[in-house]
Order: C-alpha cells, then sequence, then structure tokens
C-alpha cells in the first residue's frame, strides 16, 4: 500500500467481516477504536520491553511512576500490560479478556481516549459473534506506526474512513473535517501579514479550533508555523462536541509531541454551553463549524450567557436557533489576544456557507452580529469558494477573515475575494467533492489577499457600505363606513361585542342576570347600527358624531374598546374616501400599506425620502417612532454583506435572429433523424 487511500480501503474491508452483525451506522464503532488502537500499538512496540522492565522494577518501591514510563516509552502515555496485538492473537481463546487488561494497561491519558469509543461494548458485541479475532488480526496486517504513516497521512486516512462511515449513514461528513487545501489556505491567509513576527527568536503561538473535529486545522496551521520558525513554541487548544472524533483528534496529537501537551490541550464537549478554554487567549483561531445544525441542545446555557451582554461571549446577538455557525464566530472572537503597542492581537479564519452574509434582518441577531463585528472594525476580508469542494456539500461557502490588528491599509476597510472559479477538477469525485484547488491556485487566491488591489476578483469597501437604516414608510388610512348586515355581522366576531354576554359572578342567578342584560345591551348596539344603515360616511369623524349622537338619544355612552371595534367591523378601505385622522389630527397609518426603505448609512433619511420615495407616494411620511435600539435614531440598523451581487457581471440575451436559427437547426437534425428510424 504506498497512499493514504489504499490503506483507508484497506481498513475498510473490515466491514465485510461485521456487516451481518452489525448495522452500517455502526460499523465506525469498530473499525475506529481499533484503528487508533492499532496505531497505538505500532508506536509503542520498539520501547515495549523497556517500558515493562521499568514498571516491574519500580512497581513496589514508587506510588508515582508516570514519568519514569513516559519516558522509557517515549510517548505521554505508555502501556504496562505485557499485550500487544502479536501477543492477543497468539491467545485466541482468551483475546477478549486479555484485550481488556491490555486497554486497562494503559497511561490514564490514553485509556480516557479509548473510553470515548465505547470500547468494551464493542469488544463485548464482536466477541459475543465470533468476530473479535479476525478483526484484530485484520487490523495487524497493516502498519501504522508514524515511520511508515506520517501524521499527514494518518489524518488523511482516519477523514477518509469517516467520509465512509457518513456516507453510509447519510449523515454530514463536513462536520468533522475540511478539505487539506481549504485549510491550507486558511492557514495562508491568517499568517501571511505575521511572516516576521512568527520569525521572532524564543516566539510562543497559541493556536485554536472550537469544533476540532479530528483536529486538521490544528496540525496543519502548527505545521506551516513550524516551517516558517523551526524553533517557533507552538501550543494548540480545541473542542469537540463528537466523542469518537475527539478521541481521534487527541490520540493523534499524543503521537506528536513527546510532553503530550496539544493532546491534553484538545478537550470533549459543546463549545457552545459548556466552553473549557474560557479565559485563554490565542494568537490564530481556525474552525469550519456546523452549519445549518440547530443549537436547541444548547439553548439555555447560550441564552444565559447572552443575558450576560458583552460579559459574555454571545453579547452581540443570537442567530436563529436552527443554525448556530455565527454563535462559534461570536465564541472566537471572546478569545482574540488584546493589541496594544503594536504587539499582540489575533487573527481568525472560519468557514461559513452563504446564509451568515445575509440572513436575518435589521435587529436581528444575525444582522446586530454582523453589525458588531464590523462597527468593531474585526472583518478584514470575505474569500468565496468554489462549489462541489467539501465531501459533504456542493453549495457555496465563504472562508471570513477577522482581526483585532489590521494593517493601516486595512482599517475601516472589508475585501471581497471571487476565489469561485479557482479549481481543477478532481480526477475521481469523493462524495459531493468534485474539485480541488491546487497549490498554484492556492498561492494565486493567497495573493490577490496579499495584494489588496481592486480588480475582477476583488473588491474593496468601506466597512459602512455594508450598513443601512431600514426606516419604516407610512401611507394614510382611508375609510368608509356603511352599517349595512354584512359589515354589521362582523361586529359580532368582535371579542368586545362578545364580552358584553359573559360574567365572572360566581353566583348562579347574578351570572345570569348579567348575561342577560349584556345581550340586551348587544342588541341595543345592533339596533342603534342598523338604524345608520341608509346613509354611507367617507369620514369617519362624521360617522362617529352620528353614531354617538344617536347613543346619547337612550343615555348611552360608548367605551373606546367598542368604538375601536365597531370601526374595524363596520370600516372599508375606500381609496375615494377621506383621510382617518387621530384626536390630534395626525393621519392614522394603513397597514396594509405600511412599507420599508434601506437607507445606505451615509444617507440622511430624509433627504433619501424626499428624493426617492415623495415623489411616487406624496402622502407618505416615515413612522419616527420605529427608531435603532442602539443609538435612538429614526430607522433600525442593519448589515448585510450582498457578496454576489457586487461579483454579478449582466449577460445580454442572445439576439432573437440567432435562436430562430438554431431552432431551424435542430429541427432539421430532428427530421433527419427521424428519416432515418423510419427508413
Amino acid at each position: 500500500m504506498t497512499n493514504f487511500r489504499e490503506r483507508a480501503n484497506f481498513i475498510w474491508e473490515v466491514a465485510n467481516l461485521i456487516r451481518d452483525s452489525f448495522k452500517r451506522g455502526k460499523y465506525q464503532d469498530v473499525i475506529l477504536p481499533f484503528t487508533v488502537l492499532r496505531r497505538v500499538d505500532s508506536v509503542l512496540q520498539p520501547n515495549k520491553e523497556e517500558v515493562l522492565t521499568t514498571y516491574n522494577k519500580y512497581k513496589d518501591k514508587l506510588e508515582d511512576m508516570d514519568d519514569l514510563l513516559r519516558q522509557a516509552s517515549g510517548y505521554a502515555f505508555y502501556n504496562t500490560s505485557k499485550y500487544d496485538f502479536e501477543r492477543l492473537l497468539a491467545d485466541h481463546e482468551h483475546i477478549a479478556d486479555n484485550l481488556r487488561r491490555y486497554i486497562n494497561g494503559f497511561s490514564d491519558n490514553m485509556r480516557e481516549v479509548l473510553y470515548n469509543f465505547d470500547f468494551d461494548n464493542t469488544i463485548r458485541k464482536l466477541d459475543d459473534q465470533g468476530l473479535l479475532y479476525q478483526v484484530m488480526q485484520r487490523f495487524n496486517e497493516i502498519d501504522l506506526h508514524p515511520d511508515t504513516v506520517n501524521n499527514m497521512e494518518m489524518g488523511y486516512i482516519f477523514e477518509e474512513l469517516i467520509r465512509k462511515f457518513n456516507e453510509a449513514t447519510n449523515e454530514n461528513p463536513g462536520e468533522h473535517f475540511t478539505p487539506r487545501e481549504v485549510i491550507h489556505l486558511m492557514a495562508n491567509i491568517v499568517l501571511e501579514p505575521d511572516m516576521d513576527e512568527l520569525q521572532k527568536e524564543g516566539i510562543i503561538v497559541k493556536v485554536y479550533d472550537p469544533a476540532c473535529g479530528t483536529g486538521g486545522m490544528l496540525s496543519i496551521t502548527k505545521d506551516k508555523i513550524q516551517e516558517i520558525n523551526p524553533d517557533a513554541d507552538v501550543r494548540v487548544f480545541g473542542m469537540e462536541l463528537n466523542p469518537e472524533t475527539y478521541a481521534v483528534s487527541k490520540s493523534d496529537f499524543f503521537l506528536k509531541t513527546e510532553d503530550g501537551k496539544d493532546a491534553e490541550n484538545i478537550l470533549q464537549g459543546s463549545t457552545l454551553s459548556n466552553p473549557k478554554h474560557s479565559g485563554e487567549t490565542f494568537n490564530y483561531m481556525l474552525a469550519n463549524p456546523p452549519y445549518g445544525k440547530d443549537w436547541k441542545r444548547d439553548k439555555k446555557e447560550v441564552e444565559d450567557e447572552a443575558d450576560r451582554g458583552y460579559a459574555g461571549r454571545f453579547g452581540a446577538g443570537t442567530p436563529r436557533s436552527n443554525d448556530g455557525q455565527l454563535l462559534f464566530t461570536q465564541d472566537m472572537l471572546s478569545h482574540k489576544a488584546p493589541f496594544e503597542d503594536g504587539k499582540g492581537g489575533s487573527r481568525i479564519a472560519v468557514v461559513h456557507n452563504g446564509s451568515p452574509l445575509f440572513t436575518g434582518d435589521a435587529g436581528s441577531g444575525e444582522s446586530e452580529i454582523r453589525r458588531w463585528m464590523l462597527e468593531n472594525d474585526w472583518l478584514e476580508a470575505i474569500v468565496a469558494l468554489p462549489e462541489q469542494l467539501f465531501y459533504n456539500t456542493g453549495i457555496a461557502t465563504y472562508v471570513w477573515i477577522l482581526s483585532n490588528k489590521k494593517t493601516p491599509e486595512r482599517k475601516g476597510k472589508v475585501q471581497l475575494i471571487d476565489a469561485s472559479d479557482i479549481w481543477e477538477p478532481m480526477r475521481k469525485s469523493l462524495g459531493d467533492k468534485r474539485r480541488r484547488i491546487s497549490d498554484e491556485q492556492l498561492k494565486q487566491i493567497t495573493q490577490l489577499y496579499s495584494d489588496f488591489e481592486q480588480g475582477d476578483k476583488v473588491k474593496i469597501f468601506e466597512n459602512e457600505e455594508f450598513g443601512y437604516r431600514k426606516v419604516r414608510i407610512e401611507q394614510p388610512l382611508r375609510l368608509n363606513y356603511h352599517a349595512i348586515p354584512e359589515r354589521i355581522e362582523r361586529l359580532k366576531e368582535e371579542r368586545v361585542y362578545q364580552n358584553f354576554a359573559k360574567s365572572r359572578k360566581k353566583d348562579k342567578e347574578e351570572k345570569q342576570k348579567e348575561i342577560e342584560e349584556g345581550k340586551k345591551e348587544q342588541q341595543f348596539i345592533l339596533d342603534v347600527l342598523h338604524s345608520m344603515s341608509d346613509e354611507k360616511f367617507t369620514n369617519s369623524r362624521n360617522f362617529f358624531k352620528r353614531l354617538k349622537e344617536r347613543f346619547a338619544e337612550h343615555d348611552y355612552k360608548p367605551k373606546k374598546s367598542l368604538l375601536n371595534a365597531i370601526e374595524r367591523a363596520i370600516g372599508e378601505k375606500d381609496e375615494e374616501a377621506d383621510i382617518v385622522k387621530d384626536k390630534k389630527g395626525n393621519p392614522e397609518s394603513d397597514t396594509d400599506l405600511r412599507d420599508y426603505e434601506n437607507v445606505p448609512l451615509d444617507e440622511d433619511v430624509f433627504e433619501y425620502f424626499e428624493r426617492e420615495v415623495k415623489p411616487h407616494v406624496p402622502e407618505a411620511w416615515i413612522d419616527e417612532d420605529y427608531t435603532d435600539e442602539k443609538d435612538g435614531e429614526v430607522g433600525r440598523v442593519g448589515y448585510e454583506i450582498p457578496f454576489t451581487r457586487h461579483f454579478y457581471e449582466y449577460e445580454p440575451p442572445r439576439p432573437l435572429d440567432e435562436i430562430e436559427d438554431e431552432i431551424k437547426t435542430l429541427e432539421e437534425q430532428i427530421q433527419d433523424l427521424m428519416k432515418e428510424v423510419i427508413d
């Protein structure tokens, strides 16, 4: 086997052994833990005897041998049992019990990793079906030692396996990993402005991924930094919700560093509801959070933290509950390092689908989050990626670049890069992934970012250009009033009218008496309205003046709530009627004619209204009570980033003559084909 795909396919063949005993959705319960165990076993094999010698020598003399055993193994973990794959296979009859002893012989840190696979339950099921020996024998045939399969290739193997698992169950592998070329692009862009800084002697760099999956973003970013400066002390931190992918990631980092520090910083749990890196700041953050996935399971904790305002992570707002990707971006921004005197600061790259660009109206959670980013000048660039680039989806995706240490020329600006057509076809598709970005194309996109120049693929905007004020435009209400039977019937549906014939009295006699009196009052109101059926009013004041006069004739003074109900029932829209006005003489608005205008932030809303609205709707006015919660000004502030619109190029339709000629040609071809069939 010469490449990761051949090895992944070899491991995947274990499915043929277990397919009659395990459902397709349970294949990973067997394949993933045994893949991790086989690699760990291969790593520990060279120093196995030295570990056992050290253990047997000091087990009765020292209470804590952890450091000695780590030193003997050469890694941050070890195994003190006498077993390895070869010895386990040599005792066929007791393989299940011995495998458990082998697992229990691992140091606490590696045992915790394996327990996340629910390994004991898998061992029991395989043993009950008589499959445990065959599965272990299969894994013993493949060499996964780092000298044979380096960490990068092993990452590909894990991710290829996870892709296969999720294809088998129609689940979402994009929640676990990102195509390597996308990670390289993200790392290139976040590191590019800091090349000089990264080459400094003794530099310590911290990298974070709040949805780290199998750890690919952290690994690649760390490798790139150490290519720039081999002596850099790069420390990675991650959170992962899924226990299996967490275990894969953590085990992989245990193999990459002797002290195991990176692995210890990979933690399991929900970043949204149970953050375990609180208080930490990081130099670089990269993530591909799940998109289009709800955060209902974290709803209470997220909303509780949002209620804390900017003292918490979600003070800017919360997006709709069926898509939590902007919550992860807020989490990353909460971990940014302070930037003072030209030092410190953070750079972030996060993958989103198109939704965070524009979803949500002014005042919504999504809009407020965009507003927060832009008004704080943290959004630096957005790169549109090619479609069909990810394993699990062919939709459009975007890399957002954020930073609190923009270079002078970028301050107050956002760079949009359209890289959607920078790709090459893959020779063989992987799920929905049919395209890739070559190394040369990665350089091309990175250069577009670095050059920061307007062009066909690059547009540069002021932050404010993405903002607007949503202004409410009202038009006057015009009603006629005619107390004809069908309109009077509508009054009977009004709650105010119905309540006349209801009673809260507890005494039955008093209750019935009050109901009967209410019914009489209802009939009286109807009689008064019927008495006015011969006259149609086009002025609300005239109608209610006459109505009150009729009521006054019987010494009846109607309440405001009843008059409102009568207006709703008896009044009907009429363009020829007079404008309905309130007590102060101000026109009442017709909610059916209500409209909104989005006014650019750099324009005065009243000047815009006079120029763009008033000439077309002379009677309209701006609702000055419709204001922004934060600045109190007329209209609500919103932000959206219409990426596609800025790169749209109009293509005129083909001339009719050309289309007609093409149709004639096609008709002739069809006729020729029909003749061949007939002949």
